[in-house]
């Protein structure tokens, strides 16, 4: 009885809708509400997250009538662009149907330059099909944080100036790659890449003592800030080959404060030979670590530093992705250790790749291999989008082992999970081998599949 309670409530689990928490960063930042004479007006800025310093690149900023839904009339806006502190450049840009797309050419060297029309009211920068507003000069070269200062100065009519509309903020980050060489327990060099997609890092560090990375971030703590930034996303990759740090799941903090499980995922699809561990704090995560902070008594404090560290326990489910990424597959285990001769039930859960919804009445063939030897194989139905497989490994099925999900919902696409079933560990778990079964499955069969835990 006692199993079946089990069985169930990890079904239950494994049904409850689980978004993908990380992504690629954000290259929109929107200020939702501008009052401009009893108009009430969204202003959207995007920008691109990568600047090639060769190809040109475009900023878009369109500002809408929240009540119509359609882009503004007229709108000129002043808009000064920051980036550490240092303004790069403030001045007047006009759109006739509310939508500004701005070309950017980055150089190396020189002074930043805007090129176009300008208007002889305000003087604002407005283009044409033929001449397109351009700003080149040393511009976008650094990744980080770039504040967009805003204040809209006409709107519905070109002569109709407003005066003290209030100035508004955007904040958007250039991801930023830096490499960090360390050494492992053994004094040989690791290469280290840390991605941000919010602002500099700085004090990369690798502890091989306490095998703990560490690295820290300024972060301004106030509400204003606070209240419109939608995630922070910082991705740490290391080689698979590196095996003092790989392990089933990782823990997370910042500024000593524990994060939630669902902040700290891992990655082992995006990069052939290099696992990523993400950090996505969303704005309730960023508000409870505040007020954590405030418990303390301590100021709050000009940055935020990450730590993160190992740890030995499977962190349920593990999900992997179909190569079109049109299916993903939750799938989690009970007893947690699996061990021959005894009987251990799967439990997974197949979703909408797309949504994560879960897909009601998916046929799947369930397999199970080892040594490359097809050991198990039954077919089923997920009524309700989740389902359960029980098999009892032998005394002499121990070792690597694979499980496949194929022809999902009769499809043909498949995907699968690599874990030990090794008694003399002392635990099922041991994902340094379990990375070295996905590098050859990788090679060897061309397979694209994500490898992540998500609580």
């Amino acid at each position: 009885m006692q199993a079946k309670i089990t069985i169930l409530t990890l079904i239950i689990f494994l049904l409850v809708p689980a978004t993908n928490a990380y992504g690629h960063g954000l290259g929109i930042d929107t200020i939702k509400s501008v009052d401009v004479q009893g108009k009430s007006v969204s202003i959207a800025v995007e920008i691109p997250m990568y600047f090639d310093k060769i190809d040109e690149q475009q900023i878009t900023i369109t500002t809408t009538d929240i009540e119509t839904k359609q882009p503004a009339k007229n709108v000129t806006l002043l808009i000064g662009l920051f980036y550490q502190n240092e303004m790069i450049f403030r001045n007047y840009f006009f759109a006739e149907d509310g939508i500004l797309p701005i070309t950017v050419k980055p150089t190396t060297k020189g002074e930043v330059e805007i090129h176009g029309e300008q208007d002889s009211l305000l003087g604002a920068w407005h283009g044409t099909e033929s001449n397109p507003i351009e700003i080149t000069g040393p511009i976008f070269n650094s990744g980080g944080l770039y504040n967009f200062e805003i204040e809209v100065r006409t709107i519905d009519e070109p002569t109709n100036i407003i005066e003290n509309s209030g100035v508004y903020n955007a904040d958007l980050s250039i991801v930023e790659t830096t490499e960090h060489i360390q050494k492992d327990s053994e004094g040989n060099d690791v290469k280290f890449r840390l991605k941000s997609y919010f602002d500099k890092i700085s004090q990369f560090q690798y502890d091989p003592i306490s095998k703990e990375v560490s690295f820290e971030m300024a972060f301004d703590w106030t509400e204003k800030q606070m209240s419109h930034i939608p995630v922070i996303h910082e991705e740490v990759h290391f080689p698979k080959q590196f095996g003092e740090f790989l392990y089933p799941s990782y823990t997370g903090k910042v500024n000593g404060i524990d994060l939630f499980k669902a902040s700290v995922t891992i990655d082992d699809y995006t990069e052939e030979d290099e696992r990523i561990v993400h950090f996505v704090l969303l704005q309730d995560h960023l508000n409870f670590l505040k007020n954590q902070i405030k418990k303390s008594d301590q100021p709050l404090p000009e940055k935020m530093i990450f730590t993160l560290s190992p740890s030995d326990e499977p962190g349920f489910p593990l999900t992997a992705f179909t190569k079109s990424e049109d299916f993903q597959i939750d799938l989690s285990w009970d007893p947690a250790e699996i061990q021959p001769g005894v009987k251990t039930n799967f439990i997974f859960t197949i979703r909408d790749g797309k949504t994560g919804e879960p897909m009601r009445s998916s046929d799947y063939t369930f397999v199970i291999m080892q040594n490359g030897n097809e050991i198990h194989r039954s077919t089923g139905t997920a009524q309700v989008g989740g389902d359960f497989k029980q098999y009892e490994f032998g005394e002499e099925e121990t070792g690597p082992t694979i499980i496949r999900f194929e022809n999902i919902r009769n499809t043909g696409q498949e995907t699968e999970f690599g874990f030990v079933v090794a008694p003399e560990f002392g635990s099922i778990v041991m994902l340094v081998l379990v990375l070295s079964i996905i590098v050859v499955i990788f090679v060897t069969k061309q397979k694209s599949f994500v490898f992540k835990t998500s609580i």
